[in-house]
């Protein structure tokens, strides 16, 4: 359905239409994400949290690299990293470098928890397939120009 037809409003240009399309789609995905993600009592910032850490596995990584490759920059990710440690996810420890701040590794738990998440990643693929290969390529090409 087109954009104009869902919200029933018109736009002030093809710009506009494009900026709040973009809004409207990303509010979904991200509901959608978040409807997958609570069936194990997780957000998608501690998700994401998370496979960053895997990434890393097994590795510990201070919390400001981790910050640094959040998909939400602006994530508060001293209490996400809290919540992880209480759900005993991760483990922290003090960094080598300095004291004052804390390294994060993904643990056995954590990593046992992703595996069983998998699929989740495979639905949200899902979510874009009704798009073929030169379509998501070019739509990732356009992505990128918007942010450069």
């Amino acid at each position: 359905m087109k954009i104009e037809e869902e919200l029933k409003t018109s736009f002030r240009n093809e710009y506009h239409k494009a900026f709040v399309n973009l809004h409207y789609t990303n509010a979904q995905l991200h509901g959608k994400l978040a409807d997958l993600v609570s069936e194990y009592d997780l957000t998608g910032t501690q998700f994401n949290a998370l496979r960053i850490l895997r990434g890393q596995y097994p590795k510990a990584i201070c919390l400001r690299v981790l910050k640094e490759r959040m998909i939400e920059k602006n994530s508060d990710v001293s209490r996400i990293v809290d919540r992880l440690y209480h759900k005993q996810l991760i483990d922290r420890t003090e960094s080598a470098a300095d004291r004052r701040h804390k390294d994060v590794k993904i643990n056995q738990k954590g990593l046992d928890l992703l595996g069983q998440m998998d699929h989740c990643i495979e639905q949200l693929d899902l979510l874009l397939s009704n798009l073929d290969e030169s379509e998501i390529l070019q739509f990732n090409h356009l992505l990128n120009k918007i942010r450069e």
